[in-house]
């Protein structure tokens, strides 16, 4: 499909947290639980910050987890379990009333049915968030980058995502929420970018201009890729 400015796009790969939902929907629903476990959130920040710039490592959890151990002074059998129990499956249980932003259903519908592929990229597991808002169904690829071996903005996992796509990078884009990680991530892998931006960024006129588009709702994104 060809789309203007942006040549020809078979493929379009999505960010999952602050892109899908409003990320403020997450911090008021687990505003109890991050203050209840604030200095195991505290330290695995750090931790994920370190590995977002070791970029490919082998057996990345255990790197993960020896890492946390020696943040908080424990076994890593025992940073695993909190890690698992706190963060993974701790977290999980919010998304099941967090709502999708707007009209990103019938976004990710008209794009299938366009004939595109659809993948998702995300730095956490996407089965932590269930059925994806019932979008799983549209979808010909779900990433975890962490399985991968190697977090954003490393390319090494946009690289894997277009390899199971089947797709050439440069005729993927991919969305996000975030200059960092996923749109300098996507370009650096070759693929095209679009940022979802809060609607006063184009008001004030300082919108993005690392990315190949910025859009506010998924409506716009709609329009835009399929006019």
């Amino acid at each position: 499909m060809q789309v203007r400015g942006l040549g020809e796009i078979n493929a379009i790969g999505f960010d999952i947290d602050g892109t899908l939902y409003a990320p403020r929907y997450l911090h008021v629903r687990m505003a109890l639980h991050f203050f209840r476990y604030n200095q195991l959130f505290l330290k695995y920040g750090f931790v994920r910050r370190d590995m977002h710039k070791l970029g490919k490592v082998d057996n990345f959890m255990e790197v993960q987890d020896a890492l946390l151990a020696k943040r908080i002074g424990c076994s890593v059998e025992d940073a695993r379990e909190r890690l698992q129990r706190i963060v993974y499956h701790g977290l999980g249980k919010f998304f099941k009333s967090i709502p999708p932003r707007k009209y990103v259903h019938e976004a990710f519908k008209a794009f299938r049915d366009a004939g595109l592929k659809i993948g998702i990229l995300s730095d956490f597991p996407p089965e932590q968030k269930g059925d994806l808002w019932g979008l799983r169904e549209y979808c010909d690829v779900l990433l975890g980058t962490e399985s991968t071996g190697a977090l954003k903005p490393s390319s090494h996992p946009f690289l894997v995502m277009a390899e199971k796509l089947d797709v050439a990078p440069e005729h993927i884009l991919y969305v996000g929420n975030s200059v960092k990680y996923d749109v300098r991530g996507a370009k650096n892998a070759g693929m095209k970018t679009a940022l979802i931006e809060p609607r006063w960024h184009t008001l004030f006129g300082c919108t993005c201009k690392e990315a190949d588009i910025s859009f506010n709702t998924y409506r716009q994104l709609r329009k835009i890729v399929l006019q």
